[in-house]
């Protein structure tokens, strides 16, 4: 594998993603069910041939695991879903403490941490505290704990740097829309483009800041003389 192989499945990533997001702007519910179930194993082989750990490819495909039974429209499935989406969560966590920022990319320490980690803190409490009254009863509990988790995941993954900060920050997004829509909120026109669009974004720049704590890139291919020297 190498830098060909990762432009070719990045290319097809964004055509799989434009077409998921033309779909959802226009209506058109086929194109979604079937462009969403493709990105993230299209994201998951990228990060991969890019040398990224399996942890972030784990990630990844328990995120698809997700993107898949959220597209039946069953409470039970929205469990399962929600359940994948925190084993994924899990695996970003795991995948944290072992990866620290490049140098000079560190995010600021004492005082900036602790003032992160408080809005962090505020988020989920207001969030929580928001949606409890409208959420079906046998939810509430699940969607508390779940939200926990990804707050902090989403909180970790600032120590990687602004890449993995803003992903993890979208994934918060888009997982609170969801979740305005199960309470029976107002919701924006087309919700579910606003939700995969912020969705997309923050896996892409959630794996993207892995890799670039990690310094992980595509194998650049042999050049004549190597191959040369190799079979010789």
């Amino acid at each position: 594998m190498n830098a060909r192989h990762a432009r070719v499945l990045l290319g097809a990533l964004g055509l799989v993603t434009v077409v998921d997001l033309v779909s959802l702007a226009a209506g058109y519910d086929t194109g979604h069910t079937a462009a969403k179930p493709l990105l993230m194993p299209l994201l998951a082989l990228y990060a991969r041939v890019c040398g990224g750990p399996r942890l972030l490819v784990a990630a990844l495909l328990f995120g698809w695991g997700g993107d898949v039974l959220l597209l039946f429209d069953a409470e039970p499935a929205f469990l399962a879903g929600m359940a994948s989406f925190a084993a994924g969560h899990v695996c970003y966590l795991l995948l944290f403490r072992q990866t620290t920022a490049p140098a000079g990319k560190q995010p600021p320490r004492a005082r900036g941490t602790w003032l992160t980690a408080a809005a962090y803190a505020l988020a989920l409490v207001t969030t929580v505290v928001l949606l409890w009254p409208g959420l079906p009863a046998d939810l509430r509990v699940p969607v508390a704990g779940y939200s926990l988790l990804l707050t902090a995941m989403a909180y970790g993954a600032t120590r990687l740097g602004l890449l993995a900060g803003v992903g993890g920050a979208l994934f918060m997004l888009s997982d609170t829309l969801i979740a305005t829509g199960v309470a029976d909120w107002p919701q924006l026109p087309r919700p579910d483009f606003w939700i995969m669009i912020t969705y997309i974004a923050a896996q892409y720049l959630l794996a993207r800041g892995v890799m670039g704590a990690l310094g992980a890139q595509p194998a650049r291919p042999a050049t004549y003389r190597e191959r040369r020297t190799l079979t010789t």
